[in-house]
């Protein structure tokens, strides 16, 4: 059995760094060392615990079984470590260093950038970096701190924690209600021309509750109380921030995001159609490596959009 103290501490912080980034090119980028720097810490922790911690191929790294348990407990030490550097500097909650967040394009932009520059101003030794798509993103594989999901999440591996709840309006453009009227019911708004989100699980179908239905975490409990819509579609788009665009435009309604259009419905450029129907609530999450103890920083965001997504809501 190995010794722990022939384990050199600053290798765990290169191994933990090669396995999130993916490769031992991209870990010696993030660290600003040699790679062959990498290549001899890596072998020389391998010796040292005593196992084979990552495979190597020609054209890929992948993580051993022995080496995704060393991988997490190595990210509990250096947290650990982290907190006692703090509690010894009477820091309570340090965030400093690079932080790389990933969102949606139109939430990323309208919640989460503004909730970044609060963040900065709080902690002016953050070197944050947001990256917005559309798609998911490899949290391990691209170095992404924490992700910011919505609806449903597929990643069942990762630590998740719940950040707040939004809606989907339906919402159509005063001239496209002059043109083709003010639908009056559930049928009718089925009849009119649908621009569909071609990143929805069922891009033609909504699935609608009216206003003070019970519901929690964003399900709801009484499932009768869920109205399946078939739609007409007239256009298909993979962007909610197109979506949105063609709305504007006139053509045809959607079901969109409450934060996207909250401005628009209170200015009058939208209106809501049928307003006692939306869609059924889901939940925001963040999403981080499973680590079991979240980085001082990791911690700091997630306090930082919980607020800036309560303010917006007001």
């Amino acid at each position: 059995m190995a010794d722990v103290r022939d384990v050199n501490l600053n290798r765990l912080t290169v191994f933990v760094a090669v396995v999130e980034a993916g490769s031992l090119t991209a870990a010696a980028e993030r660290l600003g060392i040699a790679k062959t720097m990498v290549s001899a810490h890596m072998q020389r922790l391998e010796r040292e615990v005593g196992a084979s911690l990552i495979a190597r191929t020609t054209r890929q790294l992948s993580v051993t079984d022995a080496g995704r348990a060393f991988y997490d407990a190595s990210c509990r030490i250096l947290q650990m470590t982290e907190e006692a550097l703090s509690a010894a500097s009477g820091e309570a909650s340090p965030a400093r260093g690079t932080l790389r967040v990933s969102a949606p394009v139109d939430y990323g932009a309208q919640i989460v950038a503004p909730a970044l520059v609060d963040l900065r101003a709080t902690y002016p030794e953050l070197d944050i970096e947001l990256i917005c798509a559309d798609h998911y993103v490899d949290l391990i594989g691209e170095g992404i701190d924490l992700a910011v999901r919505l609806g449903n999440l597929r990643d069942s591996n990762y630590r998740t924690v719940k950040l707040g709840s939004y809606g989907r309006w339906l919402v159509a453009s005063p001239a496209f209600v002059a043109r083709h009227g003010m639908p009056r019911s559930l049928k009718a708004l089925a009849a009119l021309p649908h621009i569909a989100m071609t990143v929805l699980r069922h891009p033609s179908t909504l699935e609608l509750t009216r206003s003070g239905s019970r519901h929690g975490a964003g399900v709801l409990t009484d499932d009768k109380a869920v109205r399946r819509v078939r739609c007409t579609n007239a256009l298909s788009m993979n962007t909610a921030t197109s979506a949105r665009a063609a709305v504007l435009a006139g053509g045809g309604f959607a079901s969109l995001t409450d934060f996207s259009i909250r401005a628009d419905v209170a200015s009058g450029n939208l209106v809501r159609l049928l307003p006692e129907w939306s869609c059924v609530p889901s939940s925001v999450q963040a999403v981080f490596p499973p680590t079991s103890y979240p980085s001082g920083k990791v911690r700091a965001v997630i306090e930082a959009l919980k607020t800036r997504i309560a303010k917006s809501a007001v």
